[in-house]
């Protein structure tokens, strides 16, 4: 079975694609630190291998997921002024429940999502989150 597939729903959600559109719209005059599809898989394949190294209890899947979703809300954020992590946590929600997660799962993307730019976080995927996000960056 494929354990990515779930990963893939979100990539192919209605809503996930409007917002990635909305982002990279709002962000094209940006030279760099792009959120593009590229910075939430450089975040996701280095959160996994941090994981693997430190053997986390986090799962692969949901690693992923949380890693695509991580900054969603940054169109928000330019639009409305919402803070990124909080909007993209809302956007989340919405798209987990339509594709059945857990609310389990649903409850630990989400707080990961809140937490990913606080450097005191409360649990093994949002501290993956956080350092993965901090060190795919070279922004100048």
């Amino acid at each position: 079975m494929d354990t990515m597939i779930r990963v893939n729903q979100i990539w192919k959600h209605p809503i996930y694609q409007e917002q990635l559109q909305a982002l990279q719209m709002l962000e094209a005059d940006r030279k760099f630190c792009r959120h593009t599809p590229e910075h939430f898989l450089d975040v996701a394949r280095l959160a996994y291998i941090h994981a693997l190294e430190s053997h986390a209890s986090a799962s692969k899947e949901l690693i992923y997921c949380t890693a695509l979703l991580h900054d969603i809300g940054r169109a928000e954020q330019y639009r409305s002024g919402i803070p990124h992590d909080e909007a993209g946590a809302q956007i989340a929600e919405q798209i987990l429940r339509e594709l059945s997660f857990d609310p389990s799962e649903i409850q630990e993307i989400t707080s990961a999502i809140r937490e990913h730019r606080n450097a005191a976080r409360s649990d093994t995927l949002s501290s993956l989150i956080y350092d993965a996000d901090k060190a795919s960056r070279n922004c100048f």
